[in-house]
């Protein structure tokens, strides 16, 4: 698999908060030799290919490739949500049979309930978990503030904008404090600018939280300016056809966009999906 790694720009004065090599970290998801195929009336649909990944504690992951490659397939085989036809995948050494306790998930959509304010909302994990509501409780206005939220927490969603539906759908997975944000999607129905301002606060949130995020994006720059590395998926069945470490300094503003180091990375990107006669 190829690699390219960016180097920082100390002249900047910027700091980089993931400059440990992953292979330092706990590895907190372990995949091997995961496969999915769906089966219909028409016969088999091979989804993913065998596939090999490790995702290290406090890593950002970003993947992107083809439409229909598996990129949510895998999201889902992570969360589980779906069964895989072959392999397993353990997360902190547990293989994973059923969704994991440890685990917050963010779809495209925000799915909140249109009968619960925000805080009610972003409480629904906890409530379904029966988890003590008084501590949770303070969590939820914790993640609320931190999110840019405090004010609106007896807001119902028609009441709010697309970006701050996501940003409440955000916290209701981090609300049990799990370990894993898992991202599918999540900012792809949203306006360029509204995306872009999302883009940040997500970032902020991981600093800030320090969780470990696997994202599904079909979005090069935005899993560029994302994440410590991005998996690069070949045309469906999916496998894993290129992995590159994104060197750049955190945290990152949007203006690195329009820096050559940025530009560089997500052109050997682009250029591996163009070689290939695929892009999204």
């Amino acid at each position: 698999m190829g690699s390219v790694a960016m180097l920082s720009d100390a002249r900047r004065g910027r700091t980089n908060r993931s400059a440990a090599a992953p292979e330092t970290r706990r590895r907190l998801i372990e995949i091997r030799g995961l496969a999915k195929t769906y089966r219909t009336k028409d016969g088999d649909v091979p989804s993913l290919k065998p596939l090999d990944l490790d995702v290290h504690d406090g890593e950002f992951v970003a993947v992107v490739g083809p439409s229909g490659c598996g990129k949510s397939t895998l999201m889902k085989l992570v969360a589980g949500l779906v069964p895989p036809t072959g392999g397993e995948i353990r997360i902190d050494g547990e293989k994973v049979v059923e969704p994991p306790d440890n685990v917050g998930i963010v779809f495209q959509s925000p799915v909140l309930l249109a009968w619960r304010s925000v805080l009610r909302n972003v409480m629904m994990p906890a409530e379904i978990r029966r988890l003590d509501r008084a501590s949770h409780l303070e969590r939820t206005h914790r993640l609320i503030e931190m999110a840019g939220l405090k004010g609106f927490e007896g807001k119902y969603p028609w009441q709010l904008s697309g970006g701050m539906q996501q940003r409440a759908a955000i916290c209701r997975a981090l609300v049990h404090d799990p370990e894993i944000l898992l991202m599918d999607e999540p900012f792809g129905a949203l306006d360029a600018m509204t995306r872009e301002r999302m883009n940040v606060e997500l970032q902020r949130i991981h600093g800030e939280t320090n969780k470990t995020i696997l994202f599904i994006t079909h979005s090069i720059p935005e899993a560029v300016f994302l994440a410590d590395r991005v998996v690069v998926m070949s045309s469906r069945p999916g496998s894993i056809a290129a992995i590159y470490d994104v060197g750049l300094p955190r945290p990152r503003e949007l203006e690195v966009m329009g820096e050559r180091p940025f530009a560089e990375i997500t052109k050997r990107i682009r250029a591996h999906f163009y070689a290939r006669g695929a892009l999204d």
